[in-house]
């Protein structure tokens, strides 16, 4: 079962990263942006908040609803991203996590950006802002790199909320409870 049954205390219920997790909890929100060339945005002296350097998506078609431990197509995929951003990835200052708060999903997570960011996965800030809006599926994505954005604007990174008790098998730095003052200038997001 995907979603927490922990109902009575919805602001409490989606623990990211947490020994105590029970799965995740749906939100509602929505994030529009307007794409353009830096060129272009250069014209209209528009504010720019954050270039989209690269990207990438993979699926391992193992399971319906089910992710291998190992993290591979995850790692992969960042990996292909950081390529295609020309980006080595020691050059990372944050990871905004998809941490649904699932415990499948955070270990596989936790497995990919290990096994893709190597020693520095254990040096950048990880945090998940699932644990204070939940899980909007659809529009995730876009509030994620709306958040990502300001963390780069505003110089820190947001906290991975309800976070007490690490998992032992989720041993990175996921910013618990406190947002973190951090100089942020490129942002690895995998949500």
């Amino acid at each position: 079962k995907a979603t927490s049954p922990m109902n009575d205390q919805p602001e409490q219920a989606c623990r990211p990263f947490d020994a105590d997790r029970k799965g995740l909890v749906l939100g509602e929100g929505a994030a529009a942006f307007v794409l353009e060339t830096t060129e272009a945005a250069r014209a209209r002296d528009a504010k720019v908040y954050c270039e989209i350097a690269g990207y990438a998506t993979r699926a391992n078609a193992f399971h319906m609803t089910g992710l291998k431990a190992d993290g591979r197509e995850m790692a992969e995929a960042i990996k292909v991203a950081l390529d295609e951003a020309r980006l080595d990835p020691r050059q990372i200052d944050y990871v905004n996590a998809h941490g649904s708060g699932t415990r499948q999903n955070d270990r596989h997570e936790t497995a990919a950006v290990k096994r893709s960011l190597g020693a520095h996965a254990y040096e950048v800030p990880m945090s998940s802002i699932k644990s204070m809006i939940g899980h909007s599926l659809g529009a995730i994505g876009s509030i994620e790199v709306a958040a990502c954005a300001l963390a780069i604007e505003r110089g820190a990174v947001p906290p991975t909320a309800n976070l007490h008790t690490r998992d032992p098998e989720c041993d990175l730095d996921y910013v618990p409870i406190t947002a973190r003052e951090h100089r942020t200038d490129a942002v690895l997001s995998v949500g």
